[in-house]
């Protein structure tokens, strides 16, 4: 599966940005999807992730609350909400397919190009 994120910009501290990831293929709604991000220095993280028909999320603890992962296998899209951005979201935001769910970048086969996000404060 071929992966395309976007959504990313430069936004205020407070503001709302809204990522997609859309996928090729007709084998979308077989993957687990994730979204990761990985700031300049630090190690890739997975900062959310959706079952294959979106029965059960994972959002690491900093984000919670503020983000939102969300799947529309009929588009073949996985979208991330992100509300009341702060500038320690600043990073390179990737989609990612997996066929488990896990939160391990290793566990993801298919990864997406990445977007950039900057918070400014």
């Amino acid at each position: 599966v071929q992966l395309q994120a976007s959504g990313g910009g430069l936004v205020q501290a407070g503001g709302s940005l809204r990522l997609s990831c859309a996928a090729s293929g007709r084998t979308f709604s077989t993957y687990v999807m994730g979204w990761f991000r990985q700031a300049p220095g630090k190690e890739r993280e997975c900062v959310a992730a959706i079952t294959w028909r979106g029965g059960t999320t994972y959002y690491r603890d900093s984000v919670k609350g503020r983000f939102t992962i969300s799947r529309d296998n009929r588009e073949n899209t996985v979208y991330l909400e992100m509300n009341s951005l702060k500038p320690e979201d600043t990073a390179v935001y990737f989609c990612a397919a997996s066929g488990r769910f896990t939160v391990l970048v290793r566990e993801y086969d298919y990864w997406g190009q990445g977007t950039l996000v900057t918070v400014s404060s």
